[in-house]
Order: structure tokens, then C-alpha cells, then sequence
């Protein structure tokens, strides 16, 4: 007896001696990682990982940047047989355990001994919060340990809602999908609400293994997993045995769903990003941001379209290139032509496709293009496809399908038949075709990528708001944003600011200049200087209103002599026109300096305005996670008196103590206040000689948008290199430009009406479409007065006149008697022959 005593003894003592050491290591573990642990409220302040999201000004997604997507939600949004689902899954005693689950870390246990697995997670979900939000993925103890100690303190700090919501929205689930909400839309392209109990517990099983129970790449094992997360919830007590057999019956319907855009705007949201992450560094992609654009989504749309369709019309009329490829007569026997079109890159809307068989007599090509498969090319597709020799010549027109293209032949096609735009990883984003008729061969026509560039901008000529933006045929192909990066020479579209000096100098529409021959010997040209107009003709006196509307080159170049260069480029600096890279000769006439198309365009709506700065700007809005606004761009006020006045006075409550936090927004005023530039009563003449050149002039095309309230100029540089259009009336400005980015020649019969009008046009009759006129109002102090269009002077009684406007101060003197003019004409005479001659 005293035997077993002595070793029960022992046996307590060692017990006891274990458990004082498990005790004071236990205690040791806690005290030496207790003050590297996270205070838990930081949980509470930590920002998801939530892409950067751009919108156009109508709530139109234009862009997502960022690697994870996520899309953050309450607790209250999720149904709650899905939070039963993935307690089902992960830990079914969340509610009733303290953070620790010691009967879920027993039947994991036991699960791993009896099926090898671990079907249960071992984890709680306030563990797996705890090393989400704060701890590394390194599988070791200490790790474990201060996992196991800051779940204990998290559920002693935050409710079991609290912290199931932190979960749901940290979550990976894989394809990129962070959080529940981000996992129904890539899966399911659902909000969660509207998820389906089968479809709730293939997402619940997603977080033990994101890859190998993944619907996409492992349908199989994904189902099994799945079904037994529904038994679970049947075993629970969650779901009921009919809804059991209903959901485990139900197919497996996960397929990838992008987050698709709704605008096509590539160049906007680049220059979008870049702004956000001038704003807000790498965390502009993570933090959560929405940024609410300037840009109409409507007009955004045929700004993109405009272009494509205007670059594509100059790339026809000069001919087809030839093929891009050939592809080998032993591959072309294979059955894997897709293989082999990949590559090809797809540009836009144009896919690759490869010639497999050539039919003169019935005049149809078959080709195999990529994601579309097999394709019937009819020969009234490929009339255009001249043979390009130069910019200015090409071949005959082709009589038949092999003048064009040859079996093997790798050509861009474009698709007749509606298709589909399906994005998987399996496709690496391809567009896919959905044909009308399955089986039967879709209907493409002949296409090329064209080597010609373009850029359009459209500006709020009242607030500098940027409406629709495209700088280039393809972002894909080229990053390069010809609308703010390109500096080119503006050619005529120059003219209007030269015009505008002339004006507010004192001259006038009616002042008369020679249109004659001139040569001139100018240091600054380094050689003699012949300029002529671009028809070759010359036409004698000419009032300035005529010479404007029909581009006269040698009127504005004495024009210019005569105001004087310096005194010139002064005027431009006093509009905020760029001078560093314009000359200082008198071919800066005819546009010889450089400007990129967002300069001349902000130019063209000072003039639109009547006047006033304008500062183009493109975020209207920034958003927190939260939907708080960060920031709003200031209101733009057009200000002619008391200018430092009104803006000192916005500065001031910028920074008062009242201003909501919202509005502090950091050096940027809550007015943006916008100085007079140019003489309201010059600008609203030169509208009416700028709607001369629509009306009778180098802009007669843009007469088909059935308005009176537009006005504009052409511009084309030598040898063709660069042509324009900008175009504007009181509302709205917008410019077009077309050049190759090497500057090279268009073509001799490329000019801007043929080329950048086109592209103005198609964009402004969705702009305007429904917009009532919007004139400028006339201003004090002008006077119309019908003069002799000879001369430029009064019209006597009987004479055949024509009615001008003028300021008051410049208006033609009264009629003179016989005696006046014998008196005093020879020095209006010597006036007129020193701008005639």
C-alpha cells in the first residue's frame, strides 16, 4: 500500500511539476511575443487591398487597376445560409468557442488519422482573421503561438459579426477574387444576395485550397468538396434534407467573369492613373480610390470610334500593304491553325486570320481567324485593297480574290456578325465568337492595322472639363498619347490666333490685304522664302474675313510683318499659348512652330468662351473605400473684374476652420478662377469670320451637321505631314489632328478637311445631337455696317455692298464728299499700298 502511495505521490508531483513548467513556458511565450502583437483596434483602420476603380462622368466603368480584386462588404449584405456555409466549412463553433476551438482542433485530429485529410479546417475563422490581417504564412511555431494569442484577443476586443465581416472580406478565393463579394462576381457575375445554396457552398470551399478546389481548373474535386460542405450544413441543422438533395444535384455553373468596362478609354484612364498615383503613390492601387471622370461616356465612345473609323477610311484610300504573314503549306495542312494565329496579336476590333483556300469564280476567300475560327471572306470586302505603292500611288483595282491575297496569306479580317466578348484564363483574354448559326462559317471582311496616327480632344469651353479623349488607333499597340504628348506643327489652325491679334490691334474683317506673290530674304530662314498658297493660285486684295475662311497663306504672312513677330508671340503669351518651340520669322504665319493637339484645343476654347483661360482637367471626383469624397475639382468662375479679389476670397474659406474636410483639399482651390485673356468684342468677330470658313470655306464638309452655331478652321502643314481640324461653338471645343508619329507626307490629296474634318465631324454629331445652339452673346460696342467688299470702306448708296461687324472704334469712317477725299485719300491710299504691296 504504502507502495502505490509513494508512486501516486511521485506521479503528482511530476504532473504538477510539468504542468508549473508548461505554465511558465506558456507564460514565458506570452510575455516575450505579447508587446510584439498588434493592438487589435488597428484591424478596425486597416484598408483591403481594393483596386483602383475609374468611372466616366455618367458612372460608366471605364478602367480597374490593381492585382486583387475585392469589393468590400457588410455583414448585413450577406444572406445568412452563405455565412453558414463557410462556417460549415471553416468552423462551425465560431459562435460558441472564445477564438480557440479545442473540439474543432480534436476532430481535425481524428479527420487526418481516419481519411488522411483534413476535411474541417483545424484553424477558427478568428485565427484565420489573425494571420490574414497580421501575421506571415511561415509554418512554425512561434507563428502558431502568436496566432492563437491574438485570436484570443480579438474576440475579447470585437463581436463575432465584426470579426465574421473582417473574414469575409479578406478571404483569398482565387482568379485574383479577395472577399466574398469580388468571389460571386468572377465566378458567378452575381452580387452575393442573389447566389444560389449550391453555388454559396462551391465559394465556401474555396478558402483550405483556392487552386485545387477551384471550379474552373479542378471542376471535379471542387464538386466533391462542395457536396460535402452541403452535408455539413445538413448535419448541422443549416439546410434541409430536400434542399440537400435539390443543391447537391445542381451542375456546376462557375465560369470567369471579368469585371467587364463599359467604355472604351484607354488613353483617359492611363492618364487617370498617373494622376492618382502622382496624387497617392502605390497605395492609389490598393487603398480603395473611385475616380469619377469628366468624360461623357456617350461622347467618350464615338471620340474612340471617330478616330478608328477616320484613320481606317485614310488607310483604305491608299491601299492594301499585303499580307502581315505567311504560314507554311505543312502547317497549314495541320488541324491547329488557332495555334499558330496566336502569334498574332488581335488589334482592337481586327483579328489575324490566315487564307486557306481562294475562289475566283465565286469570288470568296476562306480563312481561319483566331477566336473565330472558320470564315468566309466575300470579294466586295477587298474592292479597296489596291496595292499600296506610295502615299501617293497604288496599283489597279483589284478584278478578283487573288489580285488581294494568296492561300497562306496572314491578313487582318474584321467580323460582320455580332460577337461576344468572353474573357477566360484559358484564353488570355481573347475575344471569342459566338456565332448566329453554330457550325456554319461567320462573314469577315478585309482589314488592316493602319500605320497612320491620330489623336481627339473635346473640351467644356467654359470649364476646361475634359469630354472625350483619344489619343491614338489603338492603346494596345501603342501607350503613346499623341493628344497630350505629340508636338507637331498646327499648321492654318494657327491662323485664328494670329487673326485675334490683327483684331484687338484695330484691324478689322473688312481690312484689305494683297493676295500676290512675295519673296522674302529672312536670316532666321537661312535661304530665300517663296510661300505660296496651297491651291498655287494667287487672288488679289482680299478682306481678311475671306482670307481666313479660305486660308490665304500670303495674307497672313504680311499680316504678320505687319503686327510684327515679337509683338505676336507677346499676344500669344498673354493668351497662355506655349511659344518656346514656335519661330521667330514670319512662317510662324502659317503654323510652322509646335504645339501638341490638348494645347491647340485649349487654345481653340479660349476663343469658344469669349476669351477667358481655360485649364483642361480631367478628375472630377476622388472617392474613399468608405465613398467619402476626398476630393472635388474646384468650380471654375469666369471672372472679368475683381479677379484677385474672388480668388482670395476662395482661398480663404479653402482654409477655414468651418470647411468641411472634404472640401480641404490639400493646394487645390475650391475655385478655379478664370482671367479675361483676349477682348470679349475681337473674339466674338472672329467667331463670325471662323463661321465663314464652315459656311463658305475650307470647312464647307462640316455643313452636314445642319448648324449654324459652329465655327472652325482646317489646317494642313507642308508637304501634307500634319493635318487638322478644330472646331468649337460657345459650349464646346474640339480638335482632331491626323500625321504619321515619324512626320512624313499624307499624300498629296490628303489635306484637313479630307482627313482630321471627318473624324471632327463623326464625333460632333453625337456631342451636339439634342444640344440646342449655343452662340456666343454679342457685347457691347460692335456695329455692323454695310461696306463695298472691294475696298473694305462705307458703301455709297446704289453701290453693291455687303454688311460687316466692327468695333465701334474701328468701324470705316463716314462716307467722304469729293473735296474730303481729294484732301485727304492719298493717306488712306498710302495705307492700302503698303498692305496690298
Amino acid at each position: 500500500m504504502s507502495h502505490l502511495l509513494r508512486t501516486s505521490r511521485l506521479f503528482a508531483w511530476l504532473f504538477l511539476t510539468g504542468l508549473s513548467v508548461a505554465v511558465i513556458v506558456t507564460s514565458g511565450f506570452y510575455l516575450y511575443l505579447r508587446p510584439g502583437l498588434p493592438a487589435v483596434d488597428r484591424l478596425l483602420d486597416i484598408k483591403l487591398q481594393t483596386p483602383l476603380r475609374v468611372y466616366s462622368k455618367d458612372m460608366r466603368l471605364i478602367a480597374e487597376f490593381g492585382e486583387k480584386r475585392r469589393a468590400p462588404i457588410t455583414i448585413e449584405q450577406i444572406p445568412t445560409i452563405q455565412l453558414q456555409a463557410f462556417m460549415a466549412a471553416e468552423d462551425s463553433r465560431f459562435y460558441e468557442h472564445f477564438g480557440v476551438d479545442i473540439k474543432g482542433l480534436a476532430r481535425a485530429a481524428i479527420e487526418l488519422v481516419s481519411t488522411g485529410e483534413i476535411q474541417s479546417g483545424g484553424s477558427t475563422i478568428t485565427m484565420q482573421v489573425a494571420k490574414n490581417y497580421f501575421l506571415s504564412r511561415d509554418r512554425t511555431f512561434i507563428r502558431k503561438f502568436n496566432e492563437i494569442l491574438l485570436a484570443l484577443q480579438i474576440e475579447r476586443e470585437l463581436d463575432k459579426d465584426r470579426i465574421l465581416e473582417l473574414y469575409l472580406n479578406k478571404i483569398y478565393l482565387g482568379n485574383r477574387a479577395y472577399g466574398i463579394a469580388a468571389a460571386a462576381q468572377v465566378y458567378y457575375d452575381k452580387p452575393v444576395a442573389q447566389l444560389s445554396l449550391a453555388q454559396m457552398a462551391m465559394l465556401a470551399g474555396l478558402p483550405k485550397a483556392p487552386s485545387a478546389y477551384n471550379p474552373l481548373a479542378n471542376p471535379e474535386r471542387a464538386m466533391i468538396r462542395r457536396n460535402w460542405i452541403l452535408g455539413r450544413m445538413k448535419e448541422l441543422g443549416y439546410i434541409t434534407p430536400d434542399a440537400y438533395e435539390l443543391a447537391v444535384s445542381a451542375p456546376l455553373t462557375a465560369t470567369y467573369n471579368s469585371t467587364d468596362t463599359e467604355v472604351d478609354a484607354d488613353y483617359v484612364a492611363e492618364m487617370a492613373r498617373y494622376e492618382m498615383v502622382q496624387r497617392y503613390g502605390e497605395q492609389a492601387y490598393t487603398d480603395g480610390y473611385t475616380v469619377i471622370l469628366t468624360v461623357d461616356s456617350e461622347k467618350q465612345q464615338a471620340a474612340t470610334e471617330a478616330l478608328r473609323d477616320g484613320l481606317e477610311a485614310y488607310d483604305r484610300r491608299h491601299g492594301f500593304r499585303g499580307p502581315i504573314g505567311q504560314i507554311d503549306p505543312e502547317t497549314l495542312a495541320g488541324s491547329d491553325l488557332s495555334e499558330a494565329m496566336r502569334n498574332y496579336p488581335q488589334v482592337e476590333s481586327l483579328l489575324p486570320a490566315v487564307v486557306t483556300s481562294v475562289n475566283d469564280k465565286t469570288g470568296e476567300v476562306r480563312v481561319h481567324a483566331r477566336t473565330l475560327g472558320q470564315a468566309i471572306m466575300p470579294f466586295e470586302t477587298m474592292i479597296w485593297a489596291s496595292r499600296y505603292k506610295t502615299e501617293d500611288f497604288t496599283g489597279p483595282e483589284p478584278e478578283k480574290p487573288s489580285d488581294v491575297v494568296a492561300v497562306g496569306d496572314v491578313v487582318y479580317v474584321r467580323a460582320k456578325t455580332p460577337t461576344k466578348q468572353e474573357t477566360t484564363p484559358e484564353t488570355n483574354g481573347e475575344a471569342l465568337q459566338e456565332d448566329a448559326e453554330p457550325g456554319e462559317p461567320a462573314l469577315v471582311s478585309l482589314a488592316q492595322v493602319p500605320r497612320v496616327e491620330g489623336a481627339l480632344i473635346s473640351l467644356d469651353a467654359q470649364t476646361g472639363a475634359i469630354q472625350a479623349l483619344s489619343g491614338g488607333y489603338s492603346f494596345s499597340q501603342s501607350k503613346y498619347n499623341r493628344a497630350v504628348q505629340a508636338q507637331r506643327q498646327p499648321g492654318s489652325t494657327f491662323k485664328p490666333f494670329l487673326y485675334l491679334s490683327a483684331l484687338e490691334s484695330g484691324m478689322t474683317p473688312a481690312t484689305i490685304y494683297n493676295d500676290a506673290p512675295i519673296v522674302l530674304d529672312d536670316a532666321e530662314l537661312q535661304s530665300t522664302w517663296r510661300p505660296q498658297n496651297s491651291s498655287g493660285q494667287f487672288y488679289g486684295p482680299t478682306r481678311l474675313r475671306e482670307a481666313l475662311y479660305s486660308s490665304r497663306n500670303l495674307v497672313s504672312i504680311r499680316l504678320l510683318r505687319d503686327l510684327g513677330i515679337e509683338n505676336t508671340l507677346d499676344y500669344l503669351r498673354q493668351l497662355e499659348i506655349p511659344v518656346d518651340n514656335m519661330p521667330s520669322n514670319l512662317s510662324l504665319a502659317l503654323g510652322s512652330g509646335l504645339l501638341s493637339p490638348m494645347e491647340l484645343a485649349r487654345g481653340m476654347a479660349v476663343i469658344a468662351n469669349g476669351g477667358y483661360d481655360v485649364e483642361p482637367y480631367l478628375i472630377e471626383t476622388i472617392k474613399n473605400v468608405r465613398g467619402e469624397v476626398i476630393y472635388q475639382a474646384p468650380e471654375t468662375v469666369l471672372c472679368d473684374q475683381n479677379c484677385n479679389e474672388i480668388a482670395e476670397k476662395a482661398e480663404a474659406n479653402e482654409t477655414s476652420p468651418e470647411a468641411k474636410p472634404a472640401e480641404r483639399t490639400g493646394n487645390t482651390p475650391q475655385v478655379r478662377v478664370m482671367r479675361r485673356l483676349a477682348d470679349e468684342r475681337s473674339v466674338y468677330i472672329l467667331h463670325s469670320m471662323m463661321r465663314d470658313v464652315i459656311r463658305l470655306g475650307t470647312g464647307r464638309r462640316a455643313l452636314a451637321l445642319g448648324r449654324d452655331d459652329v465655327a472652325g478652321k482646317t489646317g494642313t502643314t507642308n508637304e501634307q505631314k500634319d493635318t487638322w481640324f478644330a472646331g468649337f461653338n460657345h459650349d464646346i471645343a474640339t480638335t482632331a489632328w491626323v500625321g504619321f508619329d515619324q512626320p512624313a507626307p499624307l499624300g498629296r490629296g490628303e489635306f484637313g478637311a479630307s482627313t482630321a474634318l471627318p473624324i471632327w465631324l463623326d464625333y460632333m454629331e453625337v456631342a451636339l445631337e439634342g444640344e440646342p445652339p449655343s452662340f456666343m452673346p454679342r457685347p457691347n460696342g460692335i456695329v455692323n455696317i454695310r461696306i463695298n467688299p472691294e475696298t473694305g470702306q462705307r458703301a455709297r448708296p446704289g453701290e453693291d455692298g455687303m454688311f460687316e461687324i466692327f468695333r465701334e472704334e474701328d468701324a470705316p469712317p463716314p462716307l467722304q464728299t469729293e473735296e474730303e477725299i481729294d484732301n485727304n485719300g492719298r493717306a488712306g491710299e498710302d495705307d492700302l499700298s503698303r498692305r496690298i504691296f
